[in-house]
């Protein structure tokens, strides 16, 4: 991919502005404007060194500026992200669906379907899943219930270049982890969730049965899998009455 392609800019050598300052300003940028939301990976050093033209130590250089301004973030093992505005703490827990967690729990859950369909995610979307704009991806909303009544509403936005006619599967009965896994043999192996409280929108005060303004847990996943790649990104909004979140925090 060329760095018109990716959207980075050409470095001007002719200016009294120091390279990686260029750098460190563009991503800045890109952060600012949206393009580079929250939770987004960028491509590995080298990449982008190749993309920026640029060597590979001016570019580390851009970056630590961004890292030490806290806009950037590094996690061994998994890349450079671009930071959340609220704190996250660490949270160890096994990487699973409301579905399967109600399963194990024996509690009983219906779905309503109320979308599956391919559209054109928004930029911000497109950008966590690695896809261009233009790409169509699989957006499925869906109310899960339990005797108590709904309990979450949830956004899913999925990669169909990794799951071809995802479209077509029936999602009132099966979960979207089985269906990635099991009819696609995709393996999922690590996700980046975030958890905020909101006020319910109108939209989502009349999927959870709540007053417009009613708090809710909102939550934001990227879930990769065993190579990195990313294949769903999803919304999710709990009726905080009827759902707790609960995490098995390890010390080391």
């Amino acid at each position: 991919m060329t760095a018109d392609e990716a959207g980075l800019p050409d470095i001007r050598r002719d200016v009294p502005t120091a390279i990686h300052t260029q750098i460190s300003e563009h991503i800045r940028l890109r952060i600012a404007s949206g393009q580079w939301p929250a939770h987004y990976r960028l491509k590995s050093e080298p990449e982008l060194a190749q993309e920026f033209g640029v060597s590979r130590g001016t570019l580390r250089r851009a970056l630590v500026t961004l890292i030490e301004e806290g806009l950037l973030r590094q996690v061994r093992g998994r890349g450079t992200f671009v930071t959340s505005t609220v704190i996250e703490p660490a949270i160890a827990q096994k990487l699973s669906t409301l579905s399967e967690d109600f399963a194990s729990q024996g509690v009983v859950t219906s779905t309503a379907v109320r979308e599956c369909a391919l559209i054109t995610p928004p930029r911000p979307v497109a950008a966590l899943l690695d896809v261009p704009p233009a790409t169509r991806v699989l957006r499925l909303v869906r109310v899960r219930s339990t005797a108590d009544g709904p309990v979450a509403l949830l956004f899913n936005f999925v990669r169909t270049d990794l799951a071809p006619g995802i479209e077509g599967a029936d999602f009132t009965d099966s979960s979207l982890f089985g269906v990635l896994e099991n009819t696609y043999g995709l393996k999922i192996a690590t996700a980046r969730r975030t958890f905020s409280a909101e006020a319910a929108s109108t939209e989502v005060a009349e999927a959870l049965s709540l007053a417009p303004g009613s708090p809710v847990q909102y939550l934001q996943q990227v879930t990769y899998l065993a190579d990195d790649r990313p294949v769903e990104y999803s919304d999710v909004w709990i009726h905080s009455g009827r759902l707790r979140v609960t995490s098995l925090l390890l010390r080391r």
